[in-house]
C-alpha cells in the first residue's frame, strides 16, 4: 500500500467548542503566519566562505563542543585533528574527513549536508519545493511514485502513485538512491524534464514542466458525520502548526478524530510539542536530556482551549522521532489509544547548523524519554492494538488500520 510509505523527514493553542472558531481562531491563525514570516525571514545558509582546511576545522569543533555525548562514542576526538588537518587540500578533502569523522559516531542522524542537500531540507522547513511535485520512495530497489500533490505539474500531467519511474532525461534510474533520482527531477523552474514509468506492464513518456510546489503536510476530512481525520503527513515544515489549527477547524463539528501519522518520518521538535499540547489539559509532553545530562521537560502550557474529545492515533514502522514524540505523549498521559505497528525508534533529537560555503550539518544534540521516563530509541513504541495489513488488503488497497480506528472512535463516542 503505497500511500504508507509516503515520503523521505513552540506555540501553543487550541479549539475545541464552535464557539472557539470565529474571531479566536483568526486572531490566533494571523499571529502564527506572522511568526513564520519572521522564521521565513531569516537565513538559514552561512554564506561566508572559507578554505576546505577551515571548514574541517569549523566542523571538528562544533561535533566536539555540540554532540549530545561528551564521550563521543568513547574516542579522543583530537586524533582528527591530528589525522586531517595538514592533508587538507580542496573541497573533496575535506567532505571526505568530515563525513569519515562523523561516520565514527555511528550515529545514523548525523550527518554533513552538501550546498544542494542543506537547501532542499531548508525548502522543506519553508514548505516549498522547486520540481513536478511528486514524493519518491524505494521499495525492493525500485524507485516508485508514493504521492502526487494536487495541482501540481506532476498531478496535471497524469503521473499516478504506484508509477514506477525508469528513467529521469535519459538517466536510467535502476540502482541509483532516492537522493540521485530526486536531482534529476530537480532543477531549473519552467524548464522541462522528461520521465519515463512503468504502468500495467507498459513503459509511459511524460514531459513536464518544472515549478515551485506549495507543499501542505496535513490534510483532513470528514469520514462521516461523527468522526474527523487528520493526517499529518510531515512535522518539518514551519507552517505545520497552522495547516494542523486549519484541518481542526475543518473537522470541528464531528464528535471524535482520527490522527495519522502513519509514514510520518519526523520534522521539527517544536511542532511535535504543538500538536502534542492541543490534546492534553496538563502533564508533561516529553523530556530531553542533553549531553551534560541534565533533563529539561516540556510541559502542557496555554491549555486555557483543549481538544478533548475522543481520540484515536494511527502508527507505523515508519513514524518516526517527532511522530512517536506526539504518539508517546499521548499515549503515557492516557490521552489516546494507538492502532498500528510499532514505530520506528528515533528517541534522539538533532539541531541543524548551518556552515560556511553555504553547507549545513545535522547533529544530535539530545535524546529525549516520553512523560513517563521511557526510552524509545531503536526500541519504538508499542501500539495499544495491533493491526497489521495483509497481502489480500494491499491488493484490494483496503486500509485495515483505518478501518480499525473507525471502528474503536465509534465505541468511544456511543
Amino acid at each position: 500500500m503505497f500511500k504508507r510509505i509516503k515520503q523521505l523527514q513552540l506555540i501553543f493553542l487550541c479549539l475545541c467548542l464552535a464557539i472557539l472558531f470565529g474571531a479566536t481562531f483568526e486572531n490566533y491563525k494571523q499571529a502564527q503566519i506572522e511568526r513564520i514570516n519572521e522564521i521565513s525571514s531569516n537565513s538559514y545558509v552561512n554564506n561566508e566562505n572559507v578554505s576546505p582546511k577551515d571548514l574541517f576545522l569549523e566542523s571538528w569543533l562544533l561535533v566536539k563542543q555540540s554532540y549530545a555525548e561528551p564521550h563521543l562514542n568513547d574516542q579522543n576526538w583530537y586524533r582528527w585533528k591530528r589525522r586531517y588537518v595538514n592533508k587538507i587540500k580542496d573541497n573533496d578533502d575535506a567532505y571526505v574527513a568530515i563525513n569519515t569523522m562523523l561516520a565514527s559516531l555511528d550515529d545514523p542522524y548525523s550527518r554533513l549536508l552538501s550546498k544542494e542537500e542543506f537547501e532542499d531540507q531548508t525548502n522543506s522547513i519553508e514548505s516549498k519545493m522547486y520540481g513536478i511535485g511528486v514524493n519518491i520512495a524505494s521499495v525492493a530497489g525500485k524507485i516508485y511514485i508514493v504521492n502526487v500533490i494536487k495541482g501540481s505539474p506532476a498531478d496535471s500531467s497524469g503521473l499516478k502513485q504506484g508509477d514506477m519511474l525508469v528513467s529521469v532525461d535519459n538517466h536510467q534510474i535502476k540502482g541509483k538512491s532516492i537522493f540521485q533520482v530526486a536531482q534529476y527531477i530537480k532543477g531549473a523552474l519552467n524548464e522541462t524534464v522528461t520521465l519515463v514509468i512503468l504502468r500495467d506492464g507498459a513503459n509511459l513518456t511524460k514531459k513536464i514542466k518544472r515549478a515551485q510546489i506549495k507543499v501542505r503536510t496535513v490534510e483532513c476530512q470528514k469520514l462521516d458525520k461523527n468522526t474527523g481525520y487528520i493526517h499529518i503527513l510531515s512535522f518539518i515544515g514551519n507552517e505545520t502548526p497552522v495547516e494542523f489549527i486549519n484541518a481542526l477547524n475543518k473537522v470541528k463539528d464531528t464528535k471524535g478524530l482520527i490522527l495519522d501519522l502513519r509514514g510520518n518520518t519526523g520534522g521539527l521538535f517544536q511542532n511535535a510539542v504543538f500538536v502534542a499540547n492541543i490534546f492534553l489539559k496538563n502533564g508533561d509532553i516529553v523530556s530531553v536530556i542533553g549531553r551534560d545530562g541534565q533533563s529539561s521537560s516540556y510541559s502542557v502550557k496555554d491549555n486555557e482551549f483543549v481538544y478533548d474529545k475522543p481520540l484515536v492515533v494511527l502508527v507505523d514502522g515508519d513514524s518516526a522521532s517527532a511522530s512517536e514524540i506526539v504518539s508517546g505523549a499521548l499515549k503515557d498521559n492516557n490521552r489516546a489509544k494507538i492502532v498500528g505497528t510499532k514505530t520506528f525508534g528515533k528517541g534522539v533529537v538533532q539541531k541543524i547548523y548551518a556552515l560556511p560555503n553555504k553547507m549545513g550539518m545535522n547533529l544530535t544534540i539530545a535524546k529525549y524519554l516520553t512523560p513517563s521516563g521511557r526510552d524509545i530509541n531503536e526500541k519504538g513504541i508499542e501500539p495499544d492494538y495491533e493491526v497489521t495489513f495483509t497481502r489480500d488488503d494491499v491488493n484490494k488497497n483496503f486500509d485495515r488500520q483505518l478501518e480499525f480506528a473507525k471502528n474503536l472512535i465509534a465505541k468511544q463516542i456511543k
